[in-house]
């Protein structure tokens, strides 16, 4: 054999013999979802490791010849994204080039950013976040004359990206939306999309439909595109919309091999446009892809695992799946119902604080269905003394000072971008009040030019300070235009922060939060200078900037998370406690008239129940309060139970009593399940219990109650048989009970 052959067959060799060992970690059904040749859609559950498989997929087609550039990995957050690059560079560290991973917003980005003039987009355009939306449907309900009082411009995001995406115009939307409102909307809208081109500016749904756009209309961007990835792969399938759906197969070419790997149970962003639908799509749209799943589950216990299966196998058309736990443990699933918000939200307290104690480091998670009802968690974890962290509080990149600095160099880098001037024009304070930019809004408007070209002539035709502070801050950012000319990103956003004064103006506030923000912009210039070394560009720097997220910078290492079922997704808890299991709130209210968004609603209980490893409680309140319009009052309302507790088989359900007492007798859903089922919970009061003695000989005494532990009593009401009792439990407060139904013990 000649050498040049011994060579080859040894390379071949160790290339087998590494392909092999990095499928060693892998289970049978995620190695051949990993190793599949051609077109695969790969259903895959909650905890069978999803992301994993498309990483090891990447991983794989590298060991195996494929050029890192040929391979287009997607995903829908940058944590996401960071985490599977980083993945599979320690996988195949001989592979030198990571291959393009990002999310769809970030894909678009950069794929307009090179072929955008194609169709009229210039390469300079900036990206609009939510704030900027704001800021410009204000401005069009100022110019338009409408109270934002009767028209809240937070109303108006979500129905402009709803008529974007399903291709509105202005007609189309005051068909649709009747009344007043419809007229209005319609109105904004149009103002909204030139104020857009003319700061030559994209929301995030813009650049998905401009991308999309660009593949379709322009012949030498899809010759220069199309094809160009041999190999793209998707996670999250189930959360991609018609416009996201329709990027991937205008970027596939012929001979490109697409892996998706989803969770159509898991799709829960309708209002996005998601829809679990593209699933099965998908192989009917790629002629030979196969359908694959992955099982086996590495999360939850199989307990679990079924509780949440007999919910969601109440929704229709599904692909399916039998999920099998690798997790030891037979915890049944616990169900309890309080009195009240705050009676449920003290149950729940109660045993974190009991779970602590047997295991300090565990982590626990409240999860509801809309933000309002944190509020009786967060007090009850405050009197009890638990550390908590409420997801949904700003991100790094929402603070205020952050997108304050962001915005000067958003306007340094493109004058025209009207929001990014509205936001700093004075900040900090310089004497430009209101009604002097109201006469820079109204010029701009007439002479139909940004609010930077109207700067100029307001302050030559003015007089006295106003004037004098429009002419100093435009001089201001020329000088910052002239300087910039290259300068590294941080560096530009020090000068920034120094020649605006903002920094100094932060430092020189007598206040515990300025010294935060001051802090905060300078970690924004530090995270731009460690962009800067790994070669990001400012632009690309203000798109990573614009597209962060609040669970981007989720922390895991918080004890108790309370967080909405939507920001859960993706996430796990040693103990999850589901709460607020009734009708209206989950299912939520708006959802009751559509099958199908109820089936969406049944998606998200399993979403939830899916996120606990260990233990799975769900409860609710038997009245809630309410506001009561006629009295002008909060008034309590008594609730029914979520028809998501009737779907769970009875026999993996625990009832867990509370400090109220016995309640009735059968639980309202019970009826729900239909003659041939057998009732859920079958719960007979007890007789009532209670410590005996007169109040004199019980004050001062150890008692145990069933949830809270040991306690001392306080105080006695003597009422006869509804005796009340005053018992402080450390560590968790003082409680007022009632002896017949608390079930109290001596000790």
């Amino acid at each position: 054999m000649h050498s040049r052959q011994r060579v080859c067959r040894w390379l071949y060799l160790l290339t087998t013999i590494a392909s092999m060992s990095l499928l060693d970690d892998l289970n049978p059904g995620q190695r051949e979802a990993a190793t599949a040749d051609g077109c695969v859609a790969v259903v895959a559950g909650a905890g069978t490791g999803k992301t994993r498989v498309i990483t090891y997929r990447v991983a794989w087609l590298i060991s195996q010849g494929v050029a890192p550039a040929a391979i287009l990995a997607v995903t829908f957050t940058n944590k996401a994204a960071g985490e599977m690059r980083d993945r599979i560079r320690a996988l195949v560290p001989e592979a030198g080039a990571a291959p393009w991973v990002g999310t769809f917003h970030s894909f678009c980005a950069r794929l307009l950013r090179r072929d955008g003039p194609l169709i009229g987009i210039p390469r300079e355009f900036v990206i609009y976040d939510e704030d900027d939306q704001l800021s410009v449907i204000r401005q069009a309900l100022a110019l338009l004359g409408h109270d934002e009082r009767r028209f809240p411009p937070r109303t108006f995001r979500e129905p402009i990206g709803y008529a974007k995406n399903h291709g509105w115009d202005a007609e189309r939307i005051q068909r649709e939306v009747p009344g007043e409102r419809g007229r209005v909307a319609a109105s904004v809208f149009d103002f909204y999309n030139a104020a857009l081109r003319k700061a030559s500016a994209l929301d995030f749904d813009d650049l998905l439909l401009e991308a999309v756009r660009l593949l379709r209309e322009s012949e030498e961007a899809r010759r220069r595109r199309r094809g160009q990835f041999a190999h793209i792969v998707v996670d999250e399938f189930q959360d991609v919309n018609e416009q996201q759906y329709e990027l991937v197969r205008l970027q596939a070419g012929e001979a490109t091999r697409v892996c998706v790997v989803g969770d159509e149970d898991q799709s829960i962003y309708s209002w996005r446009g998601a829809d679990p639908r593209i699933l099965r799509r998908f192989l009917d749209d790629f002629p030979g892809a196969r359908l694959l799943r992955v099982e086996r589950n590495y999360r939850s216990t199989q307990t679990i695992l079924d509780a949440a299966a007999g919910v969601v196998s109440n929704n229709s058309r599904r692909l399916g799946k039998t999920l099998e736990a690798t997790r030891e443990g037979d915890a049944l699933v616990r169900l309890h119902e309080a009195p009240s918000a705050p009676a449920e939200a003290a149950f729940v307290t109660a045993e974190i604080l009991r779970l602590l104690r047997a295991n300090p480091e565990a982590h626990f998670a409240v999860l509801y269905r809309a933000n309002f009802q944190s509020r009786p968690f967060e007090e009850a974890c405050r009197r009890a003394g638990l550390a908590f962290r409420v997801v949904g509080g700003f991100s790094f990149y929402q603070r205020a000072e952050v997108k304050n600095l962001l915005a000067y160099a958003r306007l340094v880098v493109n004058p025209e971008d009207d929001a990014a001037l509205r936001r700093v024009i004075n900040v900090p304070p310089r004497g430009i009040g209101k009604t002097t930019l109201d006469a820079v809004e109204a010029e701009a408007s007439r002479a139909g030019v940004s609010l930077w070209a109207a700067l100029g002539p307001v302050a030559a035709r003015g007089s006295g300070r106003s004037a004098l502070a429009l002419g100093d801050f435009h001089s201001l950012i020329e000088d910052l235009r002239a300087g910039a000319e290259g300068l590294r990103m941080a560096d530009l956003l020090r000068k920034i922060a120094e020649r605006t004064g903002y920094l100094d103006w932060l430092e020189k506030q007598d206040k515990a939060e300025f010294t935060d923000r001051a802090g905060n912009v300078k970690e924004l210039v530090a995270a731009a200078k460690e962009g800067q070394e790994q070669g990001e560009t400012l632009a690309g720097f203000l798109d990573r900037a614009a597209l962060a997220s609040d669970t981007d910078n989720f922390d895991e290492r918080a004890p108790v998370t309370l967080i909405t079922l939507h920001s859960a997704k993706g996430l796990e808890f040693d103990h999850v406690f589901l709460v607020g299991m009734e009708e209206g709130l989950l299912p939520h209210s708006r959802s009751l008239p559509d099958p199908a968004a109820v089936e969406e609603e049944r998606r998200l209980c399993y979403v939830g129940m899916t996120r606990a490893r260990l233990t799975l409680t769900l409860s609710r309140a038997q009245q809630r309060l309410s506001f009561d319009r006629d009295s002008v009052r909060r008034a309590a309302a008594p609730t029914r139970p979520s028809r998501f507790l009737a779907e769970i088989p009875p026999e993996l359900v625990e009832r867990v009593a509370g400090n109220y007492g016995a309640g009735t007798s059968r639980l309202p859903f019970a009826a729900e399940r239909g003659p041939e089922d057998t009732q859920v919970f079958d719960e007979r009061p007890e007789a009532p219990a209670g410590l005996g003695g007169n109040a004199k000989s019980l004050l001062g005494q150890k008692v145990r109650h069933p949830t809270f532990g040991v306690g001392t009593v306080l105080e006695i009401v003597d009422d006869g048989e509804d005796r009340r009792f005053l018992v402080s439990f450390p560590g968790v407060g003082t409680r007022k009970l009632i002896e017949r139904y608390a079930k109290l013990r001596r000790v």
